[in-house]
């Protein structure tokens, strides 16, 4: 077996107009990762960790390695660069916003991140669809902006495809690479994203099922972390749906308080564990895992999209950041039977 590893807001004119956070912060994503391994090593009477430790320790590596490479899995998903959204009028595809070349910025792969639990199946045969500008029930003043900004504006979808009034400058295919990767035999056309105001993003337990398709393949600790990215369904603006509504604010705060406030206290965990259905040892399809993640924050968390009240926060937190360790062991308790073999 191969483990292997890899290496918020934009603004224009003083935060006019903003894209969507990163969801749970980067080392947010990572700490979760490093407190589910962490949860399995302290109960293995009750995970697969000895299964987990004797794969990985016969590849040759240590926990704390191949820990710290699911962590980093986890965490580059905000940074791929495989979402080129192209300009109405020039024709001209960008990763992100060029106001923003050269900063530490959102890209346009972050469309994928959400699992909206207020409209319901989409167009695409999903039972909950992702980002679609066009059935939003809280869109905020950062979707609006997006959405007049962005207006008539398409997903590059290769040479030769939709273009832009005053040519077709195509960088990269990302509907016949990403969206199709993530469409997972779903039903999709170009022509659903010609307008970024209407177009149906797919869902993220649908790039969550498609890495974990790719780990059972071929177990690598980068495919499995890249998995696990799917706890932004814990976030619960990612399950409302929305990149306002201090979307931003609430991911720092839950950075910056992470330890004081113990959001990974292990017996939130193990409480947290009792609420998601494991996944069968032999089971492939893990998206009702995930959609199990996104319903709980969609019910237990809605409170921060409208209260920065520090006490609101904590309740919210104290059930989120737990509940996403525990999906994180959930699958990892499933890839260790793969790693086993």
């Amino acid at each position: 077996m191969k483990l292997s590893t890899i290496a918020a807001s934009l603004a224009l004119a003083a935060s006019v107009v903003s894209l969507p956070a990163h969801a749970w912060q980067q080392e947010t994503h990572r700490r979760i990762v490093l407190d589910a391994v962490n949860y399995m090593k302290a109960n293995p009477g009750t995970t697969n960790y000895n299964k987990l430790l004797a794969a990985v320790t016969r590849a040759g590596y240590t926990m704390d390695q191949f820990a710290a490479a699911l962590g980093q899995g986890a965490y580059d998903v905000d940074d791929f660069a495989d979402t080129y959204i192209c300009g109405a009028t020039t024709g001209n595809c960008q990763l992100a916003p060029v106001w923003g070349a050269g900063a530490s910025i959102v890209k346009y792969t972050s469309y994928w991140h959400f699992q909206n639990h207020t409209s319901g199946s989409d167009v695409h045969g999903n039972p909950f669809g992702g980002y679609n500008y066009a059935k939003l029930a809280v869109a905020g003043d950062i979707d609006n902006m997006a959405a007049s900004w962005l207006y008539g504006d398409y997903l590059d979808d290769g040479a030769g495809g939709l273009k832009g009034w005053f040519g077709d400058g195509s960088k990269y295919n990302a509907y016949g690479i990403t969206e199709a990767h993530y469409r997972l035999g779903g039903y999709s056309t170009n022509a659903m994203y010609a307008d970024f105001e209407s177009a149906p993003f797919q869902p993220i337990d649908n790039l969550g099922q498609y890495w974990f398709s790719q780990f059972l393949a071929q177990p690598t600790a980068q495919s499995l972390g890249f998995v696990l990215h799917t706890t932004d369904l814990l976030q619960p603006h990612h399950t409302w749906t929305t990149s306002a509504h201090d979307h931003a604010g609430w991911e720092q705060w839950v950075y910056d308080y992470y330890d004081s406030e113990h959001l990974n206290d292990s017996a939130l965990v193990a409480a947290a564990m009792a609420d998601f259905t494991p996944v069968a040892p032999t089971g492939t399809d893990i998206r009702p895992l995930l959609t199990q993640g996104g319903t709980y924050s969609y019910a237990n968390g809605g409170i921060v999209l409208s209260s920065t009240d520090y006490g609101d926060r904590v309740v919210v937190a104290r059930k989120m950041i737990p509940h996403s360790i525990a999906m994180v062991v959930h699958v990892l308790n499933r890839a260790a039977e793969r790693m086993a073999i």
